[in-house]
This record gives C-alpha cells, sequence and structure tokens, in this order.
C-alpha cells in the first residue's frame, strides 16, 4: 500500500513532491537522482522534474517505497 501524500494544489511537479514526501532534502539532489535513476510515474519511468502530478498519481521511487498523491 502506498504512503499517501497530500497536496493542496490541483497539480504539483515531481521535483518538488519528491521533496514534501521527505526522500531527498535539496533540489540539486533530487535533480542528479532524477538524472541518474529516474523514478516510476503510474508504471512509467520518469527523469522529468517538472512532470506534473495529480491526485490519484502512484510514485514509485526504487528502495524507498511508493507514495500516492491526495487531495
Amino acid at each position: 500500500m502506498p504512503e499517501k501524500i497530500t497536496i493542496r494544489t490541483e497539480y504539483i511537479s515531481l521535483g518538488q513532491f519528491i521533496k514534501l514526501a521527505n526522500v531527498l532534502e535539496s533540489g540539486g539532489m533530487v535533480k542528479a537522482y532524477l538524472q541518474d535513476v529516474g523514478v516510476l510515474v503510474n508504471g512509467e519511468r520518469e527523469h522529468r522534474r517538472g512532470r506534473k502530478l495529480y491526485p490519484g498519481d502512484v510514485v514509485k521511487i526504487e528502495e524507498i517505497g511508493s507514495f500516492l498523491v491526495t487531495d
């Protein structure tokens, strides 16, 4: 079961979401991680920090876990 992360806006960027979920602390770390490894968004590999996430999207970060965007 994915951990639920609540947003208060219509959408959130992937980079902001990773910081909100307390996975990586700085924007630089997020940028490097996404370039090197990437994450799965709804089962598809994603490397863009600006990818818009909406409620219902699932982000899976290898070796860390899964997160569900909720509003």
